[in-house]
């Protein structure tokens, strides 16, 4: 009999020692070399007569059947299965921190026949799989979405936000935790910033950059870390909780309207910018460190306006630009433009008019820049002060995404152009500051 998709040769190997997918076996070749592992469903791309391993470093290896000469039944385990158990644990944490699962890697399994990653855990999986979290909380939690972050859109932003407003408001926890995707959790965890403008306690988005089946998963330890943030925190705002190193010593808590995702895969890819961060957390100590003297603190009720334009773009420059492009958000009836400039804030003077021309009819065109550390000023030089003139409103130092995120915000609140201008020069959530500090700088800070 075939055994998850495999030859006979295998099958009968399997067979003979009496195992099966996903137990633990120890097998022997012909020249005496000997690998443990937990014996994985055959890929629907592959040979038949290879068995399938994941070795106790985390890699998967393929042997060839005719090499085998032995495959030795190590362990019965149920615990490696694809389906985890609700599980209910006693816990004496004063602390309550409801959880909210969105999907993307921290919530994601890899599909052994595809090779493939697909969001699977739930935000109930979670709390069975970290144990830790019954001593930190009394955890609450639901999923929402089961969607990776490149999915998310100003419509599930908006969902989110009631989410969490109804969270406050009936299950009254110390704070919420967001389980994201890395990719887009910086877009998140802003919109959270500007939607949910009092809470009694933070929103945490937290991640991972590997996922949770992976030995070298970074998971647990920032589910860690933002339920630690959710309890202790004095603040009450939206940020997100991940790895301040490639190790495990520290986890930073970067404001969301200032963090942003700097690297493809390192645990430390977020990094504060034009900013320090919030907070640091030791998740062995469970003790947080606030490192900004301004913040927002917990509010005795839950403030939250949810809704976000879908009409709103953000739109980077590059040389040989053509206005066709910035035609084709005025003709789909766009209400708002953040365009990444250069250096200060500038784009080919060939677009002026074309901007001017948007603003004319009633599109707010914002400028940020592609640099990210430092601000956008339009006064220094001629293009900058011809797009001054044409109605552009410069973005100082906030982030290109943050200002998308909180132009789709003003959109959802009011239609009103210059009530959206007033309320986008209006500090909401720590999104932007007079100054520009030198030690915020990576060089600074001796990251070179």
């Amino acid at each position: 009999m075939a055994v998850a998709g495999y030859g006979r040769r295998v099958s009968e190997l399997l067979a003979s020692a009496g195992a099966g997918i996903f137990d633990v076996v120890l097998v022997r070749l012909k020249d005496g070399v000997t690998f443990r592992g937990i014996v994985l469903p055959r890929p629907q791309v592959g040979e038949q007569d290879f068995l399938v391993l994941k070795l106790d470093n985390g890699y998967n290896i393929g042997i060839a059947a005719d090499r085998i000469t032995e495959v030795k039944l190590i362990e019965t385990s149920g615990r490696v299965g694809l389906t985890a158990e609700k599980v209910t644990r006693e816990t004496k944490a004063e602390g309550k921190v409801h959880f909210i699962g969105t999907g993307g890697t921290i919530a994601s399994r890899v599909d052994y026949a595809t090779g493939a990653v697909y969001p699977y855990f739930s935000a109930e999986d979670l709390y069975a799989m970290i144990p830790e979290l019954a001593d930190i909380a009394v955890v609450t939690s639901e999923t929402i979405f089961s969607i990776f972050s490149e999915d998310m859109t100003p419509h599930h932003w908006s969902e989110l936000a009631k989410k969490i407003g109804e969270a406050f408001a009936s299950k009254s926890p110390s704070g919420v935790v967001v389980a994201h995707g890395t990719d887009t959790m910086h877009y998140s965890s802003s919109a959270m910033a500007f939607a949910v403008q009092k809470a009694p306690g933070p929103i945490v988005f937290t991640g991972a950059q590997r996922s949770s089946d992976r030995p070298s998963s970074d998971s647990a330890l920032n589910v860690i870390g933002a339920a630690i943030t959710a309890v202790k925190a004095p603040f009450a705002e939206s940020v997100l909780v991940m790895h301040g190193s490639v190790s495990d010593e520290v986890l930073l808590v970067h404001r969301g309207v200032r963090a942003r995702k700097m690297h493809t895969s390192r645990r430390d890819a977020f990094i504060s910018v034009n900013s320090l961060p919030l907070a640091k957390v030791n998740p062995f100590t469970r003790e947080i460190d606030v490192l900004q003297p301004e913040y927002k603190k917990r509010a005795e009720e839950v403030e939250v306006y949810p809704e976000f334009s879908e009409k709103v773009a953000l739109v980077k420059f590059y040389p040989g630009m053509s206005s066709s492009l910035l035609e084709f958000y005025r003709e789909e009836g766009y209400v708002g433009l953040v365009i990444e400039g250069t250096g200060l804030g500038h784009v080919n003077s060939k677009l002026i008019d074309t901007i001017r021309s948007l603003v004319k009819d009633g599109v707010m065109v914002v400028m940020a820049s592609q640099c990210l550390w430092g601000s956008v000023n339009l006064n220094v030089y001629r293009t900058g002060v011809e797009l001054l003139k044409a109605g552009v409103v410069p973005a100082g130092n906030m982030l290109p995404e943050t200002a998308y995120v909180k132009l789709s915000w003003i959109f959802g609140q009011t239609s009103d152009l210059e009530e959206a201008q007033r309320l986008f020069k209006t500090r909401i959530a720590y999104e932007f500051s007079e100054r520009n500090e030198y030690r915020h700088y990576p060089g600074a800070m001796g990251w070179w």
